[in-house]
């Protein structure tokens, strides 16, 4: 693929992950009046996504098994056939895109308003994906981004900073806030382990929904229809209308699930987690405007000046570069380090959307570290 149509690819992703985010805060405010509980929720997500990624996977797989014994020993699948990535890539990325994430951020609803998780969530994002670039991927940033990344937080603040201050009020609020920064970080980490693992787009969203489907679906179905759901809980999954059932699959499970998740895998292999999440960071904004249109919602001037320091936060944290730490800087100088043992592809390091094409030859004297 041409630099000109990966550029495409990943301006159009972006373009379209960013609306379904956008779309799926809408919904999940607006849902907040509906009959299903959170857990139901993830419930008709996640079945609405397996209708398409268990037969999606096993199409893969299949296809995988008739290829030459030597093209399929590289290609290894798992979960019965129904994923296309190896066990252990499946599990992890499974545990962290799939069966954390959305439990933690349908069981923050029942504890905080929907507007607080319009800003925790895509707000945090990029914050902790940086965290985690820099421990796994050793990834070094320039002022820049930094300051990009202080703006999309103070972005963040403008638009919810005063729904957020109701957390100190007392009550159960403030549990659903560190349940939506919890909910934030698996997705964090699951951005920077697909990065680490140079997934492809499609099969990263096969592997963990289907890992996700399988943990959660059944177990669900069965407590709820016996209503012996722990905790208290309870599903409002028999009295709820066909149509939100309905929408819930399509909207959450097809659009958010597979649709976005897609589109946001593919963001990661053309920007880089860190750039990746710095754009979703528009998320919080564009939803809140869009609230005023299709919920009647108020306008404020917090909500244009959050949204134009994002936008400015962003465009600084896709201008700027990361770079390597290099061993001198490190104090350290491992095999690793002096790039022994290892081919060119892999001797680099984090982001490597990032950096100029010099990083992309031979490791010269002194190296750089490798992922």
């Amino acid at each position: 693929m041409t630099n000109s149509k990966s550029r495409a690819v990943g301006i159009a992703a972006a373009i379209i992950t960013i609306f379904i985010w956008t779309a799926f805060v809408v919904i999940g405010r607006a849902s907040a009046k509906m009959t299903l509980t959170p857990f139901d929720m993830v419930f008709c997500r996640m079945l609405g996504a397996a209708l398409v990624v268990i037969p999606w996977g096993i199409f893969l797989v299949n296809r995988m098994r008739t290829l030459p014994s030597e093209t399929n020993a590289s290609k290894p699948y798992s979960l019965f056939g129904l994923s296309p990535l190896p066990l252990r890539q499946t599990l992890i990325l499974g545990v962290f895109g799939g069966l954390c994430f959305s439990p933690l951020a349908y069981t923050a609803f029942t504890f905080a308003p929907a507007a607080h998780g319009a800003v925790l969530m895509p707000g945090t994002l990029p914050l902790s994906t940086a965290l985690f670039a820099m421990i796994i991927l050793s990834e070094r940033f320039s002022k820049q981004r930094a300051l990009g990344l202080v703006l999309i937080a103070c972005g963040g603040l403008l638009v919810g900073g005063e729904s957020l201050l109701k957390a100190f009020q007392g009550g159960t609020v403030w549990i659903g806030d560190v349940l939506f920064v919890c909910a934030s970080s698996t997705w964090a980490m699951y951005s920077v382990l697909a990065r680490k693992y140079k997934v492809d787009a499609v099969e990263a969203t096969i592997a963990f929904t289907v890992f996700a489907v399988l943990c959660y679906v059944p177990l669900y179905a069965v407590l709820a229809y016996l209503q012996a759901l722990p905790f208290g809980l309870v599903s409002h999954l028999a009295d709820a209308p066909c149509s939100e059932v309905i929408m819930q699959m399509l909207m959450q499970g097809v659009g958010s699930g597979i649709v976005g998740n897609i589109g946001f895998t593919l963001m990661l292999k053309h920007f880089g987690p860190v750039r990746t999440t710095m754009m979703t960071a528009l998320v919080p904004s564009l939803s809140a405007l869009s609230a005023v249109y299709f919920l009647g919602e108020p306008l404020y001037w917090n909500l244009i000046a959050g949204l134009v320091l994002a936008l400015i936060g962003v465009v600084l944290g896709i201008t700027s570069s990361a770079r390597p730490i290099v061993p001198s800087e490190r104090g350290d100088v491992s095999k690793a380090d002096r790039g022994e043992g290892l081919s060119a592809p892999n001797q680099l390091i984090g982001d490597t959307a990032d950096f100029p094409p010099r990083f992309a030859s031979a490791p010269r004297s002194g190296g750089t570290k490798a992922v």
